[in-house]
């Protein structure tokens, strides 16, 4: 007798291949068979799986559960989309190594940065770590529903190593570079499974200085660089703005050739230059077509901020008669925000917002009502410029009145990067090619104005099910998309098939039924912490490790997920 069996499910194992009707067998963490509908053994625990999919678990290459994941054992949102492994420590942001007196400084980076309350941080996090293998233990600790995989964050490890001029973003000296490579190699040999930094102007601390690394020399990325090449491991991770793309590729290049590592980068259509991001692809052809191995890593559905009342973004957010209730909680608030004369005053107060911020709040044709269900890819005359061209009145008015919709928790959709013009077409033409990723849901991260962690669910239900202003993908290609080539790329070759020797990682998904309900806001991180969250239903079930962790959308209690420590070899 197995230990568990997925009988008569349509199974889509996330090689690619077509679809067929199977029973998936499990003994202890692993698949032991993949046989015809009706041939497997008994199971000492059977799901039905008759009218849905059975898929790989999901892996999410880009979160930030950093923090969260050392207190939550659910790994929320992300477990609720059928994710059975996620890779954090993105973006250069991450809290080892960290020396005692370094801890705050961490915390007011990863807030500033990604948007997670630097309270929640605080009450959440044990600190029973100092260096990085002392992080991936105390990880390691924690049963939680599904795996987990840190890399090394370049702001960390410039603090532990420089301290305030590390900070500061100031230039690291030979000596600063050994030492910070030192550690690198170190932690990848603990089992990080890569290295992260960041080169944006929009990753800010805190305290409003650059995240600690943007700056950093070509010489310092090569010198942290080699030590991958001397681990022989790991991922280098890298948002940038590529405001010098030929340049930015040049050291990514040579960084891959040198070291023959992977180089991964997030690549975004942008409204400032709308067709960058096929001169991104361009340049990683050319630098692959030479030895090296640059992979951009593309997002499913556009990098978004969620406008309202309950978020920490909206076009009134700096108006002084605003400013006099906004600390208020919100049923308070919304009250005193209800009176026409209220809405008046701030409606006509004049507010000068310069450069980013007027684009911001005043870009009306890129806002958008979500609704329910959630419209990612909305048509142009249903933004907010369009309904008040048809109404008669100002952008503003109609974005307040939307705003105190549904008790003034109504959320309006500003699709930031990768909607040009009303056009979902570079998304889908970069989903499309064989050398992307798939990744930058963010899990975790952007608390009070976005959550995107139900990527996994949105490609199965938008691109696969129901678009209807373009191109769809197959079923097929979607797995593959966020199982096989997301695993691949850290050298997680146990997981993302469904076939005998793979990790027992497994979703039963009824496509029929599968839905994103609308993002809200929930109070439930430690210290009273917000962040917006978003459910599915339709996963009858995600399996880990060989164990139901969820069944009908409903956690059972059951907690095998672990530390995923460096690359792991694909079955024999």
């Amino acid at each position: 007798m197995a230990d568990l069996v997925i009988r008569g499910g349509q199974l889509v194992d996330g090689t690619g291949g077509p679809a067929r009707p199977a029973d998936v067998v499990v003994d202890g963490d692993r698949i032991v068979d993949v046989t015809g509908p009706g041939r497997a053994p008994r199971g000492g625990r059977e799901i039905d799986a008759d009218g849905r999919l059975v898929t790989p678990g999901f892996v999410d290459i880009h979160t930030h559960y950093d923090g969260q994941a050392t207190w939550d054992p659910e790994v929320s949102p992300s477990g609720w989309h059928g994710v059975t492994t996620v890779v954090m420590g993105n973006c250069g942001v991450g809290f080892a190594p960290a020396a005692p007196d370094r801890r705050d400084w961490l915390i007011q980076l990863m807030e500033g940065v990604e948007d997670i309350p630097g309270t929640a941080l605080a009450e959440g996090m044990s600190w029973n770590w100092e260096s990085f293998p002392d992080y991936l233990d105390e990880l390691e600790r924690l049963p939680r529903v599904m795996d987990v995989a840190a890399q090394v964050p370049h702001g960390a490890v410039r603090g532990y190593v420089m301290g305030d001029r590390g900070a500061a973003n100031e230039e690291a000296t030979a000596e600063d570079v050994t030492a910070m490579a030192a550690i690198v190699e170190a932690s990848l040999r603990a089992g990080a499974v890569g290295f992260s930094t960041t080169r944006t102007v929009l990753h800010r601390a805190k305290d409003g200085e650059l995240a600690a690394g943007t700056t950093a020399s070509v010489d310092e990325l090569l010198g942290i660089g080699d030590a991958l090449g001397a681990a022989g491991a790991g991922v280098f991770e890298v948002a940038s703005d590529m405001v010098d793309p030929e340049a930015e590729f040049a050291w990514m290049a040579d960084l891959s050739r040198r070291t023959g590592r992977p180089v991964t980068f997030g690549c975004l259509q942008n409204d400032v230059w709308p067709q960058q991001w096929r001169t991104l692809l361009e340049l990683s052809e050319r630098a692959n077509a030479d030895g090296a191995r640059i992979v951009p890593q593309v997002a499913g559905r556009p990098a978004c901020l969620l406008f309202g009342f309950a978020s920490s973004v909206h076009p009134f957010i700096t108006h002084r008669a605003y400013r006099a209730v906004a600390d208020l909680p919100l049923p308070e608030r919304v009250a005193l925000l209800r009176p026409p004369e209220v809405g008046d005053a701030i409606l006509w107060e004049r507010v000068e917002r310069p450069g980013f911020g007027a684009y911001l709040l005043s870009s009306f044709h890129k806002l958008f009502p979500l609704g329910d269900p959630p419209d990612y890819e909305p048509a142009p005359e249903r933004s907010v410029a369009a309904i008040a061209a048809r109404e008669g009145r100002t952008p503003e008015e109609v974005t307040y009145d939307l705003m105190l919709g549904r008790d003034g928790t109504e959320l309006l959709y500003f699709p930031l990067l990768g909607y040009t013009d009303g056009d979902f077409g570079a998304l889908g033409e970069m989903l499309a090619r064989d050398d992307t990723v798939l990744g930058l849901g963010d899990g975790g991260a952007h608390c009070g104005v976005l959550c995107d962690a139900s990527l996994p669910t949105y490609m199965l239900t938008h691109w696969v099910r129901d678009r209807s202003r373009g191109e769809r993908f197959t079923l097929e290609d979607v797995v593959a998309m966020q199982t096989r080539r997301t695993a691949e790329l850290y050298g997680f070759g146990d997981r993302g098939v469904v076939a005998p020797g793979y990790r027992a990682d497994l979703n039963v998904v009824d496509l029929d039924a599968l839905a994103i309900e609308p993002p809200e806001m929930v109070y439930d991180l430690p210290a009273g912490g917000r962040r917006l969250v978003q459910r599915a239903r339709g996963y009858g079930a995600t399996v880990c490790a060989g164990v139901p962790v969820r069944l009908d959308d409903e956690a059972t209690g059951d907690r095998p997920g672990a530390l995923v420590r460096g690359a792991r070899p694909a079955p024999a």
